[in-house]
């Protein structure tokens, strides 16, 4: 994949209205240029991977980070972070879980399969925007990716 065209953040995530907070909180603060939404798990995985027809360009340079909804429609989000990390081009991929679920067992599950953090969508709207920017400004501009 040419850099030009290479994503910052892949965003999975089937609801429009989060879709549409979280891309507005990102580009008010210049945090990613190039942001790819994948609205479930099946499109996710063929993105990643390059499948279909994203078939001709390698994932050599996956995104700079990749945040996932869990209750996704076709592949849980749960089975997307599985396959991400166990794959060696993707597995050190930043994940971020960005969703509604604040069950326990989600949270223990998300980690379990490697997420770097969990964090539960908040309702307000200012509160939503925050939290998103805030994970694109750690994820793109402090934290240091292994080479």
């Amino acid at each position: 994949m040419p850099v030009s065209n290479a994503v910052d953040i892949l965003m999975i995530e089937d609801r429009d209205e989060d879709i549409e907070l979280a891309l507005m909180a990102l580009k008010k603060h210049n945090l990613a240029n190039n942001i790819k939404v994948a609205k479930d798990g099946e499109e996710a995985l063929k993105f990643i991977f390059a499948i279909g027809e994203d078939s001709d360009e390698a994932i050599n340079r996956p995104p700079k980070l990749i945040l996932l909804d869990l209750k996704l429609p076709k592949v849980s989000g749960f089975e997307v972070l599985r396959k991400i990390r166990a794959d060696e081009r993707t597995k050190f991929t930043p994940v971020v879980i960005l969703t509604s679920s604040s069950e326990s067992d989600d949270i223990s599950e998300g980690y379990k399969l490697g997420a770097n953090s969990y964090i539960i969508k908040p309702v307000n709207f200012d509160k939503f925007v925050k939290a998103v920017s805030e994970v694109g400004l750690y994820w793109l501009l402090l934290n240091s990716p292994p080479k």
